[in-house]
């Protein structure tokens, strides 16, 4: 049987499903992005002196890059050893991911697939990538 991987794929984490040998394993990896954080050093936004105003949001959104950057690797390394792969989720995370998969050339062929789907139990994300697979076979 293929090795067939279902991620569902959120901003805060995201589900591996494993699909081999009528058998299945299910993983979470937890993105550790911050989508509120305090930049050290951050102080109000304008200065003492007059019109000087200073913005740390370039800062922020740097470092958020970065995290969601370490998180996509983290994924990416999931999938270097199956046959196929579909990604799914309820946020645009997802479509992040695909054009990450899409940018390597030696997993662009195992894409199978992205949905989107909505917030689904442990037990139903299990199920939703079987049933994928089986209506693709």
């Amino acid at each position: 049987m293929k090795k067939n991987i279902g991620i569902w794929i959120d901003t805060k984490h995201a589900f591996v499903i494993r699909l081999s040998n009528n058998s299945h394993t299910f993983k979470t990896i937890e993105s550790n992005i911050e989508t509120r954080e305090r930049v050290e050093g951050e102080t109000k936004k304008y200065g003492r002196f007059g019109g000087q105003y200073l913005t740390y949001e370039k800062n922020r959104e740097n470092k958020r890059i970065q995290m969601t950057n370490q998180f996509l690797k983290s994924l990416l390394k999931e999938i270097e050893t199956c046959d196929s792969v579909v990604v799914f989720g309820p946020s645009k995370m997802k479509n992040i991911f695909e054009k990450e998969i899409r940018n390597n050339m030696q997993l662009t062929h195992k894409l199978a697939g992205v949905s989107s789907v909505n917030y689904l139990t442990e037990n139903q994300i299990v199920a939703w990538v079987k049933d994928y697979f089986k209506s693709l076979d």
